[in-house]
């Protein structure tokens, strides 16, 4: 007859078990999963709002917050796309004019930099006026990067369309969710299974707003350089950024590539006002906005808010951005918590 002990070993094998088999089963689906839950617990009170102006009708106010949140994802890449057509042809010109005569004669100031300089200067001339043997140097690396980022577009489509499709069944199972939630945090962390979803809670909605926040500054901010610089496609390329700047390296590929294409219009002084501008800027700029909207969400140093959006990037994609910042909030909480020093007050005296 076997023991207890070993009848509850094979039950925790066994769960552990189904437990991976599951985890296994919506991998693929994860990034869309936790896109759904961040917006449908971010847009958790409009829900509400909305769901009592049509009379608590829940399926239908789920449906049109969908349509809300699909409008809302998708309605501005539209707009932009349709409002700057001339910008795009604009642009499509300025690269067909590099591909046909090449690039411009090396500028004397860089073959006087030092270490690096004559070996730069010496490799730009190779492909001074000969756009064909620029073509010959960069389509292996532009076809690589063309089907890296159509990879990494089309998995954000289909991750963004899967999220607001599922984001109507958290709207309307989310109270229930919720509790079985809670329920499953308190039998692993006890009393504080109510502090730390509170503090994850905060944390992704500061973290939300602090990257839409952050974002929209970037873009008019660089859209306002371009302009001043007369860059073309200014509000393209502005928007660009807006999108862009959730990547820790988005915006200075935006506004380093601008500024390349002044210097090979023989505008170097302008091109360093598009430097100036987007390193103490564009870039700075998120590091100030960024950290005092999340601190409003969660009161977090400045450390973890940059680690956690750098780290959680490189280590699972744009969701990371909202991912790292929570997972070191909630650590950094757990670790205050544990390592507090109670301090007993003193005796009155007499």
């Amino acid at each position: 007859m076997e023991s207890p002990r070993s009848d509850r070993i094979l039950a925790v094998i066994a769960l552990a078990l189904l437990a991976a088999g599951c985890v296994l089963v919506l991998w693929p689906f994860l990034t869309a999963l936790i896109w759904a839950a961040i917006l449908a617990s971010t847009s958790w009170p409009v829900f509400l709002w909305l769901n009592r102006r049509v009379g608590n009708r829940r399926t239908l106010t789920a449906a049109l917050m969908t349509v809300l949140g699909t409008v809302a994802l998708l309605g501005p890449i539209v707009a932009v796309a349709l409002a700057q057509v001339d910008n795009v042809a604009e642009l499509t010109r300025a690269a067909a004019a590099i591909s046909k005569e090449g690039l411009p004669d090396a500028p004397l100031w860089l073959a006087n930099l030092p270490l690096v300089g004559p070996t730069l200067h010496s490799y730009w001339q190779q492909f001074a006026h000969d756009g064909h043997r620029l073509i010959d140097e960069l389509s292996k690396p532009a076809q690589a990067a063309a089907l890296t980022g159509g990879r990494v577009l089309g998995r954000g489509v289909v991750d963004m369309g899967l999220a607001v499709f599922l984001t109507f069944f958290f709207f309307i199972y989310g109270e229930t969710l919720s509790a079985r939630l809670r329920i499953a945090m308190e039998r692993l962390t006890g009393a504080r299974a109510s502090y730390l979803l509170e503090i994850a809670h905060g944390t992704v909605s500061g973290v939300i707003y602090g990257v839409l926040g952050t974002a929209l500054a970037q873009g008019v901010l660089a859209a306002i350089g371009f302009a001043i610089a007369g860059v073309p496609g200014a509000v393209l390329l502005g928007a660009v950024t807006f999108f862009l700047s959730v990547v820790p390296i988005g915006p200075p590929l935006v506004w380093g590539g601008a500024a390349i294409w002044l210097f090979r219009q023989d505008q170097p002084g302008w091109a360093m006002f598009v430097i100036a501008w987007g390193f103490f800027l564009v870039s700075t700029v998120d590091n100030i906005i960024k950290p005092f909207i999340i601190s409003r969400g969660a009161s977090l140093p400045f450390a973890i808010v940059f680690l956690g959006v750098l780290g959680g990037v490189l280590a699972f994609g744009v969701i990371g951005a909202f991912l790292g910042p929570t997972l070191l909030a909630v650590g950094y909480r757990l670790m205050l918590e544990w390592t507090a020093v109670k301090v007993d007050s003193p005796a009155d005296p007499g």
